[in-house]
């Protein structure tokens, strides 16, 4: 039993879904090939058309005729448009067929008026006798390409009473736009003009007012926030001729490729002259110069994303490029208000506003069916002409506030003044007082100088009578003083000559000499002046020029650089004990001829003796080499020996044969 209903049950669900299906793609040319139809009726005389009833057909080749969308395989593809009427691609063209019947007897001329006049290329086919008849136009095309000479597409749809007959409408554009319209008779057409350009001249008017203005206002004071509020109101004015179509109308109507810059630049332009005059408004750079910084770096990259995407994305959605800066901004304006700007409050005010109508512009570039009517379409224009009246009253009110800030500062510097002055006065008194002061002064001293000079003349004839007594004494004192002259002179004389004798009797001991040396650098200073009394002279290269060196009195010459110490080349290089014992060693060994022992050096400068030998021999070794020097004289001073330095360097030689015998051996 369950074996035989379980194939039915099967082939009964498949049955439906099929006919389901069928009944699902059959209806879908029925449906696509209908849409609702306009009837035009007195009681309809103003009718918006909404997408149920369009009929669109999406043309991604831009190939397509007016023939060709007519055959039945093309009029099939047709559908009735859900959702607001918009154009996404712009690769594509959009045909739009709609049905229109008379039913109006009063004989009124009808009109199909298109709203959007950024639509590059619009062609409307109006049925004829022999077929259909093609109207071209659009914002690619001279402005008196268009039936009618009016801002928007104006359409004529002539019908006779009764008679029921379709349009077609081809669409380009290289913009994502809608194309909404609405189907009104003459009398409410006329109307509509004398109250859309009435208004529109109202709005042109306040904007070429507020221009007028504030210019005139900052050739007088010359305030540049009110030329930045020019150049934004004007590139307003240009962005709103370029939007509403009057700029191609009456302005550059020859001219549509200006008519595409316009359109695509006036935006850019506005945001630039906003930021510009925004900044210059709140003092951005003073009052939050970290957020100004950022302001300016977002509208830069906005700026350059703006004309990217004009030239070369055509995204259709660059508007939302707007809003970071412009909320920068507004935060901006929120903190210097913060900070005690009033005239901001005036800026937020404006800006709200136009930012509420700028919500109502959004939907409709997104196509988003939201309280569209007369007011929310010209909402931009309400909130501009608010906003340029609000912002030349809050430019007002900051001059205002910077003129009572200057006054209030001025009556300080006046109060400042005027105390400053009754200083002056008190000080003019004080002085006057102390000019009389002085004036009693004066005379009280000048009769006290007078009496002065009487006692100076009197203490100067006393002074000039012990000066002759005096020069009397000093008389005998000169002579008193050449005598005691003389006497110095042979006592210095026999104090010398009792020296030599010492020194040659060998009584100089060790604790006198190390007066006269007491320490290295005394030792190294007189060895040096002895070296080099002649002038400095470089070993390696001659050079005459030095500099100091890193040891305490070497010198180091300023061409090639060789540093040679006080020691080098003298009896004492490589000396291992102290300078001073060597330096009395030497006296010691010279004085006594050579004839000084060894041990009783030892003793006396607390050395080795085998050091002492050894330095005995290096001593002698040079006192017999400049014995038979040609110069040698026989009472000639010991420090002669000192500047010899032939032992040290046949020591070093001596030394290098040794070991070269040493090695010689080994090998």
């Amino acid at each position: 039993m369950r074996a035989l209903n379980l194939p039915s049950l099967f082939y009964s669900r498949f049955i439906l879904v099929w006919s389901c299906l069928f009944s699902f793609f059959a209806a879908a040319p029925a449906r696509a090939a209908t849409e609702d139809t306009l009837v035009m009726r007195p009681s309809g005389a103003d009718f918006f058309i909404d997408g149920s009833y369009y009929s669109v057909l999406e043309d991604s080749s831009s190939q397509l005729t007016i023939h060709d969308v007519r055959r039945p395989a093309r009029a099939s593809q047709f559908a009735p448009y859900t959702g607001a009427p918009n154009m996404s691609n712009t690769n594509s063209a959009y045909w739009l067929r709609f049905t229109v019947r008379n039913e109006d007897p009063s004989g009124t001329h009808w009109f199909l008026d298109l709203f959007d006049s950024h639509i590059n290329d619009v062609r409307f086919f109006q049925p004829t006798a022999t077929g259909y008849k093609q109207i071209h136009t659009g914002a690619d095309l001279p402005f008196a390409t268009r039936p009618h000479p009016y801002k928007d597409f104006l359409f004529d749809l002539p019908l006779s009473l009764g008679e029921t007959q379709t349009y077609y409408l081809r669409l380009a554009s290289d913009s994502k736009t809608s194309f909404r319209a609405m189907m009104r008779n003459e009398p409410v057409l006329l109307t509509h003009f004398q109250t859309q350009y009435g208004l529109l001249g109202s709005f042109y008017g306040v904007l070429f007012i507020m221009v007028v203005y504030n210019l005139c206002i900052y050739l007088f004071i010359g305030e540049e926030t009110y030329l930045r509020y020019v150049l934004y109101v004007l590139s307003c004015s240009l962005l709103f001729l370029s939007e509403d179509g009057l700029g191609f109308e009456y302005v550059w109507s020859d001219l549509p490729w200006l008519n595409r810059l316009i359109n695509a630049g006036a935006p850019v332009l506005l945001l630039f002259t906003f930021m510009h005059y925004a900044r210059g408004f709140l003092d951005t750079s003073l009052r939050v110069p970290r957020l100004d910084w950022w302001i300016r770096l977002i509208g830069t990259l906005s700026v350059a994303l703006l004309l990217a995407d004009i030239v070369i994305v055509q995204s259709g959605f660059s508007f939302w490029l707007y809003l970071l800066p412009y909320c920068l901004i507004y935060y901006a304006a929120v903190l210097v208000y913060q900070q005690g700007l009033r005239a901001a409050r005036y800026f937020l005010l404006a800006h709200a506003l136009v930012a509420v109508s700028l919500v109502f512009l959004i939907t409709r570039k997104l196509g988003i069916e939201f309280l569209n009517n007369h007011f929310t379409v010209y909402s931009m224009n309400v909130a501009f002409v608010v906003e340029v009246t609000i912002l030349s009253y809050a430019l007002g009110e900051k001059i205002k506030g910077i003129k009572d800030a200057r006054l209030a500062v001025q009556a300080r510097l006046v109060k400042q003044l005027r105390k400053k002055h009754l200083a002056q006065d008190r000080l003019v008194e004080q002085l006057q007082q102390n000019q009389q002061l002085k004036d009693q002064l004066n005379s009280e001293l000048e009769a006290q100088v007078a009496r002065r000079t009487q006692e100076l003349r009197q203490q100067s004839e006393t002074i000039a009578a012990q000066n002759r007594e005096l020069l009397q004494a000093n008389g005998l004192l000169a002579l008193q003083s050449a005598a005691i002259e003389k006497l110095n002179a042979n006592l210095q004389h026999d104090l010398q000559q009792a020296q030599t004798a010492r020194v040659l009797a060998k009584e100089v001991d060790f604790g006198e000499f190390s007066q006269i040396y007491p320490d290295k650098d005394a030792c190294l200073s007189y060895l040096a002046d002895l070296k080099w009394a002649n002038g400095y002279q470089c070993r390696k290269c001659g050079y005459e020029k030095y500099c100091a060196g890193r040891e305490p009195h070497a010198r180091r010459c300023t061409r090639c650089r060789y540093v040679e110490s006080a020691t080098a080349y003298t009896m004492l290089q490589k000396c291992k004990f102290s300078i001073v014992k060597a330096l009395y060693a030497v006296f010691l060994i010279n004085a006594h001829q050579g004839n000084y022992s060894s041990q009783e050096m030892s003793r006396l400068l607390d050395l080795r003796q085998a050091t002492c030998w050894s330095f005995s021999q290096k001593v002698m070794d040079a006192m017999r080499r400049r014995r038979q020097s040609p110069d040698y004289e026989v009472n000639e001073s010991w420090t002669h020996i000192l500047l010899d330095a032939t032992s040290e360097t046949e020591t070093d030689e001596n030394s290098d044969s040794d070991f070269s015998a040493s090695l010689s051996q080994k090998a």
